[in-house]
């Protein structure tokens, strides 16, 4: 099956992950594909493909009979989608764009004033949404180029290879992808995660993170009624949101810049829900931030008194580099595939987390390597055809 082919039926499945479940995985539709993923793997022809009781997929494509002795690598991604744009009924289109905005439906555009990158797409069929959810190439592309890799191995036996150990993960997309990830059932020792953007990235940094939840305890009484007396948690919750330092969110800050983000916030006058996350490339500045946001949670329980404000935090991942630099062959050996398939690297740090960043703190070294897509999370999201063959070949010159 060809690479374009194979990405459009991925994305059929909706796999979109749900943060405010326990389940495991937290949405029982991503084993749909998870049980496609395990039986495409099978036919292939890996050894012990099949997906597990949590919704991993694994597999393994033995190394050709001149490699039997080399270490295999790993190939990771993950099958979900972000909960924060629908990833439901997807209606992908695949266009020949030769420049200018791409209009979408409902209104919605992906133009060149918004998305300067598009000019570096004149010539390349896009694979686009219909303007009303998600698309899922984060990170159904690197699931898609993983396996037409092995697919080519397997159909070009002429090729030496490592071996190469498969694992395709749920819940990425909620912080949870790695809770359950076998390294014992996994054969590699050092991996890396297909999970990346523009064409050429690779990532070995990512940002440290923590998740917050603030409770507002606040008390109604009838308006009519209230001097003196009403604690409206909404005014309360806007004072503390107030008090953040406003040139530390995403829209002010690049590079490896950390923020805070108020990511949703719901309630009444009675008790309000503030959900928030905090970020930062620098492990010292990410434990200045959450000790400012707990320092400033205490002072407002001074002001309207204890147990008015209440903060459970809680640290999601760290910057994997770490980890990574005894084993920085790994970034000189992505950088020489790229190039010997004529793609530019680009090292970048990731303005985020993946998988990876979990795995390589549980001894499973793992950088983040491109799909080509471009707008993740987001109806404006899409991603080349041409580029997801090129990383196809990345793959394959890594493991030969």
């Amino acid at each position: 099956m060809n690479i374009k082919d194979r990405f459009l039926k991925y994305v059929s499945f909706d796999t979109t992950s749900d943060e405010n479940s326990a389940t495991v995985p937290t949405t029982a539709k991503q084993k749909l594909l998870g049980q496609y993923l395990a039986d495409e793997l099978k036919n292939m022809g890996l050894e012990d493909a099949h997906m597990d009781e949590f919704g991993y997929v694994y597999g393994y494509l033995p190394a050709s009979s001149d490699r039997a002795t080399d270490d295999a690598l790993g190939l990771i991604a993950h099958m979900d989608t972000a909960p924060a744009v629908s990833g439901t009924d997807i209606k992908p289109s695949v266009i020949s764009y030769a420049g200018g905005d791409i209009e979408l439906s409902g209104g919605v555009s992906i133009t060149e004033k918004n998305f300067p990158c598009l000019k570096n797409y004149v010539g390349q069929d896009l694979i686009v949404t219909d303007g009303t959810t998600l698309l899922g190439a984060d990170d159904k592309a690197g699931v898609a180029e993983i396996f037409t890799a092995c697919e080519y191995l397997i159909a070009h036996p002429e090729i030496s290879h490592r071996g190469i150990a498969v694992c395709i993960t749920p819940d990425e997309e909620v912080g949870s992808g790695a809770d359950h990830f076998d390294l014992g059932k996994f054969r590699a020792k050092k991996a890396y995660t297909v999970d990346g953007g523009e064409l050429g990235e690779i990532e070995y940094e990512n940002f440290n993170a923590a998740g917050a939840k603030i409770r507002v305890n606040g008390v109604n009484i009838h308006p009519g009624s209230a001097k003196n007396q009403m604690k409206n948690a909404v005014l309360m919750a806007n004072q503390l949101i107030s008090m953040l330092p406003p040139a530390e969110t995403p829209a002010h800050t690049e590079g490896y810049e950390g923020f805070y983000h108020v990511g949703d916030i719901s309630g009444n006058e009675t008790l309000v829900t503030i959900g928030m996350i905090i970020r930062d490339h620098d492990k010292e500045k990410f434990e200045a931030r959450k000790a400012f946001l707990t320092n400033l949670v205490a002072y407002l329980n001074t002001v309207w008194g204890e147990g008015s404000f209440v903060l459970e935090m809680r640290d999601s991942y760290y910057n994997m580099k770490e980890q990574i630099l005894p084993h920085m062959e790994l970034i000189t050996n992505a950088e020489a595939a790229m190039r010997a398939v004529g793609a530019e690297p680009k090292i970048i740090a990731i303005r985020g987390g993946t998988d990876g960043a979990r795995l390589s703190y549980m001894g499973l070294p793992c950088p983040n390597l491109s799909t080509g897509g471009v707008n993740f999370h987001s109806v404006h999201e899409f991603i080349s055809v041409q580029a997801m063959e090129k990383m196809v070949q990345v793959l394959i010159e890594l493991v030969k």
